[in-house]
């Protein structure tokens, strides 16, 4: 099991990313212990008396030189609303990292990413440590008009991807698995997936035909993040698992869906 900390983490920058969220830099005054993609931190809401839990959110990016730690936050409900309005100088508590990541990649892997939503964040935080290896990822992410992406240029350079939208402001017009890309399977040998449910389960079961092997992170919805409170409890081959500590990463192969 991997080493866990409370802590604070000053919010360095406030951004807005696209419509109704935001991307939240926080920084650490002492060095940062170790994210893997698709693992999440519990942040502490400030000022909202209306909300007693925590809120989990899956990391976007690290810069452990600078002690930099980035979340992107949708705004889907009271705690993520009043995170966004959370000025620069202002310490939060966090509880991290929590959870099982993402399999990463290794040389010879042809990765495929497939994301939307609050999705995006762990698989371009994937997507960049892939490419920092020398590893290619595709990523193709899809939202419904150009306005709920993320800006294009928050995407690193060099990663290479497709974007789709319900409305054709942005990309290819409809959903991620009516793109080009979601036709040629058969370029990959690994697809990650995050993002709406019904979204990863069409993804996971044109893996399926394709035998591809295919990871989920799950967006089941938590309380404690430490397996206690039986919240987010997720069926699979081998009986109820929690899903913020068994993980939110999963083989689809050992989940119970129907695909």
């Amino acid at each position: 099991m991997s080493k866990k900390a409370v802590t604070e983490l000053t919010v360095l920058e406030n951004l807005p990313c696209g419509r109704n969220q935001s991307m939240l830099v926080l920084q650490g005054e002492h060095d940062l212990l170790p994210v893997k993609p698709g693992q999440f931190v519990n942040v502490e809401i400030p000022d909202n008396k209306e909300v007693f839990l925590r809120r989990p959110f899956s990391v976007f990016r690290v810069d452990e030189e600078r002690r930099l730690l980035t979340l992107l936050v949708k705004d889907l409900g009271k705690g993520s609303h009043s995170l966004m309005q959370v000025g620069t100088g202002r310490k939060l508590n966090i509880i991290y990292p929590l959870g099982n990541g993402f399999t990463f990649p290794v040389t010879g892997d042809r990765p495929l990413a497939v994301g939307g939503g609050s999705g995006v964040a762990p698989l371009l935080f994937l997507a960049s440590l892939a490419a920092s290896a020398g590893i290619k990822m595709d990523v193709l992410l899809g939202a419904r008009s150009a306005a709920d992406h993320i800006p294009v240029n928050t995407v690193a350079e060099d990663i290479r991807c497709f974007f789709t939208t319900e409305d054709g402001s942005l990309g290819a017009s409809g959903l991620v698995t009516d793109h080009q890309v979601m036709k040629q399977l058969d370029s990959y040998n690994r697809i990650y997936t995050c993002g709406p449910l019904p979204m990863m389960k069409a993804v996971a079961a044109l893996a399926k035909t394709k035998s591809v092997t295919c990871e989920v992170s799950l967006e089941n919805l938590m309380a404690c993040g430490f397996g206690v409170c039986l919240c987010c409890i997720e069926p699979t081959v081998e009986g109820n698992q929690c899903v913020c500590t068994q993980g939110p990463v999963f083989n689809v192969n050992d989940l119970l869906w129907q695909i």
